[in-house]
């Protein structure tokens, strides 16, 4: 059924539907917006798209129409009639009720066939992290995630090294994906209106990582570099073979009184490899 923002609104008037903040509720208005990170994330037709968090699905009315399936998540339950009249008619959507973090995502997708995986989910700030990093620990092969979350969230996601959003969050995610900005979205097309504009990214599988021979030593050096931002690797490192970093570091043009802000992750990796 083609999405229209006075039917949705409608919708939920008649039904009743009460906004919940525990669950960072902000509905999407604009249907140009829509149709453009609709657009922009060039779905395949032999693709699975699984949406987290489909609200009154303006979004989910148009991934049905370029997707093969679409699977849903939804933690609020009050939203199921107006989830089922927004898309009667298709037979290629489904929509489980449940919280997608507790969810056996790798048994729910097996019976379906496709050629790609897209997770495209509308976030609030808190929930976003944990939702890539599960998608990322249960080891769901996706292709792309495209997120909708808070700017400021975004920045540091997409962060590059000698910029102040660059964290060890930023490297934890480049170090698996190439992250792309698709649009930036005001406030003013969100119902309710949150107090913050948001930002569309586009999360690629890296088929390039970088060569760490063990993981967990290399993020636990990250984690370790960032621990006081504005303090250098020296300092913060203090508990590491220093001599070993700087010999690494000389390859690269830098010593221990960078600050980890300062690093590519490539360099992060080639010093784990030489602890």
């Amino acid at each position: 059924m083609e999405y229209s923002p006075k039917r949705m609104q409608d919708l939920l008037s008649e039904n009743k539907f009460n906004f919940k903040k525990n669950f960072g509720q902000n509905f999407i208005i604009d249907k140009n917006i829509i149709d453009n990170i609709i657009n922009k994330c060039n779905i395949e037709k032999d693709s699975l798209v699984i949406e987290i968090g489909p609200g009154a699905g303006s979004l989910t009315t148009k991934l049905v129409e370029k997707a093969n399936k679409v699977l849903c998540y939804e933690i609020d339950t009050t939203l199921k009639p107006i989830l089922e009249e927004n898309l009667k008619g298709y037979n290629n959507v489904e929509i489980v009720f449940k919280d997608f973090l507790n969810s056996n995502v790798e048994e729910d997708i097996k019976k379906y066939n496709y050629k790609k995986l897209y997770v495209i989910a509308n976030l609030p700030y808190y929930i976003t992290t944990p939702i890539i990093t599960k998608l990322i620990e249960d080891k769901i092969d996706v292709d792309k995630i495209v997120v909708m979350v808070q700017k400021e969230v975004g920045d540091r996601f997409k962060a590059n090294p000698n910029s102040k959003d660059y964290n060890s969050l930023s490297i934890f995610l480049k170090y698996y994906f190439d992250i792309n900005k698709i649009i930036d979205v005001s406030r003013n097309v969100f119902m309710p209106k949150p107090n913050v504009d948001s930002i569309v990214l586009e999360f690629n599988k890296r088929n390039d990582k970088p060569i760490v021979n063990d993981e967990k030593i290399f993020f636990k050096l990250v984690r370790d570099s960032f621990v006081q931002k504005r303090k250098t690797l020296r300092n913060n490192l203090k508990q590491y073979n220093l001599e070993t970093i700087e010999e690494v570091l000389k390859k690269y043009n830098m010593d221990l009184s960078v600050r980890a802000e300062q690093i590519p992750i490539e360099v992060f990796a080639d010093i784990a490899n030489n602890l």
